[in-house]
């Protein structure tokens, strides 16, 4: 589970684990709701407190969310971490599978589904220093949070030059909700990884299951990250050690966040009856893994 915020991480899963056991399983409405859920949660937030922060209003996340549950794979996503997963091919060659869509203005679909729902707004999407960005500001088309471009109540004093818009909001520029993609699971599939963008500006899809099947599993996730940073050195032509002592504040000119969480799938040890096999649920961006909230779910036969 991917958010921008350990905060926002913790209340999607909280919501995800109650809707699911109140539901007796995990289904794709399961998985919206939480979205849905979280997105109110954290508006309502705003409401309460932008007249005393007003820049809470501009406060967003993208989020990732997996979840295996009785041989099933569901992805849900906002924005641009991706999941991807690594399976055999030909020749027990690793093929890499993305499992969710970039909600990026980059994306020219992105771009044509923003122009359609807003036909009557010139500046919905805009060229600006060589980015698209959606009213000229964000690149992402689908967030929690942002509230400033999804309801006029939040709208942020013009004097915020970083947030201004050219005209005050007629209706939602962005949306909370999710793209989900639900596939049974296969022999054949290795691993799945999840990552924030930061990875995928500097490794395609193939490159990085690559990566995962032919190194140990052991800190997997930091060779990923490791790799990535080498190539954000080299594009700005400088050592990998030089780019690690930049200060944090000053990284972001250098390079984005960049988080990864790797999840291998023992198909083996999964058919075994009588083996005993913790559930665990793994947050990114806060380092964590811990019991799986998950437990009391009880499947619907």
């Amino acid at each position: 589970m991917l958010c921008n915020s350990g905060r926002l991480t913790s209340l999607v899963e909280v919501l995800l684990s109650r809707l699911a056991q109140e539901n007796g399983t995990i289904s794709e409405n399961v998985v919206r709701s939480a979205f849905a859920a979280t997105e109110e949660g954290f508006l309502t937030l705003v409401r309460r407190t932008h007249f005393i922060k007003p820049l809470i209003a501009a406060v967003g996340s993208c989020c990732l969310v997996g979840v295996i549950w009785r041989g099933t794979l569901y992805v849900a996503n906002l924005g641009d971490s991706r999941a991807v997963i690594g399976r055999l091919g030909r020749s027990n060659k690793i093929v890499a599978e993305p499992l969710t869509r970039d909600h990026n203005a980059s994306m020219e679909e992105v771009r044509h589904e923003l122009i359609s729902r807003h036909p009557d707004d010139s500046q919905i999407v805009v060229l600006k220093h060589g980015v698209w960005r959606i009213k000229g500001i964000i690149q992402v088309s689908r967030t929690i949070g942002d509230a400033y471009l999804k309801r006029r109540e939040f709208a942020l004093d013009p004097s915020i030059t970083r947030f201004r818009l050219s005209e005050p909001l007629r209706r939602p520029v962005l949306t909370a909700e999710p793209s989900i993609y639900t596939r049974a699971l296969h022999p054949q599939d290795k691993f799945i990884i999840f990552a924030s963008d930061g990875l995928w500006e500097h490794l395609t899809n193939q490159q990085a299951v690559e990566i995962v099947q032919s190194n140990p599993r052991r800190g997997i996730a930091k060779r990923l990250v490791r790799t990535a940073l080498k190539q954000a050195a080299r594009k700005r032509e400088m050592r990998y050690d030089d780019l690690k002592k930049v200060e944090k504040g000053v990284r972001r000119f250098f390079h984005d966040d960049i988080t990864v969480v790797v999840v291998y799938i023992d198909h083996g040890l999964l058919q075994q009856r009588d083996a005993s096999l913790p559930e665990l649920s793994v947050r990114g961006f806060v380092d964590s893994v811990g019991p799986s909230r998950f437990s009391g779910v009880t499947a619907i036969s």
